[in-house]
């Protein structure tokens, strides 16, 4: 190990760092496909609208997923415990994700097939809930996360979760549900107004800014309800962040607002929510304004800030256990060993800008306005 040029805490820290930027990318990227799902039925109102608003994420929406991949594969290599608490314990959170997240493909190659408007329709309501619902869920997880998941482990170091699906829907993860919802719909509002015109841009212009108030609101009341109203976990026993993995050699204690504890003692982190707030606050006034690139630049900050937020207030926990606080999993006791997170590491530093090149690159290809006459020169459009 001493070949190693990093030492067993730093490569945790970066980790934990790169699992935020990974979900935080999917949470952007993918944001954008979810959030004109979500718009679909309300934003575009005649056939010609809902193609447009297919073909404007409909070249990209794939490779946006790779975030989410990703994301998941740093989680089954870097924190093994944590995927298989989670995975398991939110079992069936996961399946409704994924079958959700399965009606967008399935929308997109056949809403077309057949010319029937009840046909098209059925199918503008699967792309809908493709949208929408994942988005949601996303956000209930992180809210289960802030108030501690129901699992524990034995004397051999097995893991056991004692929750249920219904378990997961408590007013404080549909409160975060609602804000994920919320930030997601404004960044799809903000894609399409960025890359159409006329009446489907300003109705997108209208719902966007609704959404961008709504998620501002219930940002703040659920800030208010970390401070006031909820319990944190807190770590009272000394830790060794270079120990081997032990999720039960610690002690933790809940403490009413201690989710804020990281903020007292890095005010510096204060930019986290700041960003939050004024990044979606921007997006609004910039739809408003007419602006096509600075609400989807804005609406990416905002969700970068929320995200951030939660992600520091958490630190460095990464699922707490509210059945036996003392098991919550955290960077320091749930990690691969250090030589798996040094090899991961180098393999990212080669392929993350691979990703980052090759996105950008389709992106720029795919830029430009949609329209309804783009449509009729493009015969592979949706």
């Amino acid at each position: 190990m001493s070949a190693i040029p990093l030492d067993y805490e730093t490569l945790r820290l970066i980790w934990w760092l790169l699992l935020g930027v990974l979900l935080i990318g999917f949470a952007i990227m993918g944001g954008r496909d979810l959030g004109v799902g979500a718009l679909l039925p309300f934003a575009a109102r005649t056939d010609e609208e809902r193609r447009v608003l297919l073909n404007v994420v409909g070249p990209t929406w794939e490779g946006n997923q790779v975030w989410l991949v990703l994301g998941g594969g740093a989680i089954f290599a870097a924190f093994p415990p944590l995927y298989a608490v989670s995975f398991s314990g939110f079992y069936l959170a996961m399946i409704v994700i994924l079958l959700a997240l399965i009606l967008r493909p399935v929308g997109f190659k056949f809403r077309g097939k057949i010319s029937d408007p009840r046909w098209r329709q059925v199918w503008d309501w699967a792309l809908f809930v493709g949208g929408a619902v994942p988005a949601l869920i996303f956000g209930v997880a992180v809210g289960n996360v802030l108030l501690g998941a129901p699992f524990h482990f034995d004397g051999s170091m097995r893991a056991f979760y004692t929750g249920n699906f219904f378990q997961l829907l408590m007013p404080f993860a549909l409160l975060c549900g609602l804000v994920s919802l919320g930030m997601i719909v404004t960044q799809g509002a903000a894609v399409i107004v960025g890359r159409t015109s006329g009446l489907l841009a300003e109705r997108a212009r209208t719902h966007g800014t609704l959404a961008g108030l709504l998620t501002v609101v219930l940002f703040a009341l659920g800030g208010f309800w970390v401070a006031f109203g909820l319990n944190g976990y807190v770590i009272t026993s000394a830790v060794d962040p270079s120990a081997p993995i032990n999720p039960l050699n610690k002690t933790v204690e809940l403490v009413r607002g201690g989710w804020l504890a990281n903020f007292g003692a890095h005010p510096l982190m204060i930019v986290a929510p700041l960003l939050g707030f004024a990044g979606v606050i921007i997006a609004v006034l910039a739809l408003q304004a007419r602006w096509r690139l600075v609400p989807l630049l804005a609406a990416s900050a905002g969700i970068f800030g929320i995200i951030s937020t939660a992600g520091l207030s958490l630190f460095p926990f990464l699922l707490p256990s509210s059945t036996m606080p003392n098991a919550g999993l955290t960077l320091w006791d749930a990690s691969s060993s250090h030589l798996t997170l040094f090899i991961m590491l180098l393999v990212t530093v080669v392929f993350l800008p691979i990703v980052l090149l090759y996105t950008g690159y389709v992106f720029r290809v795919m830029r430009g306005p949609v329209s309804a006459a783009s449509l009729t020169k493009n015969p592979n459009a949706y």
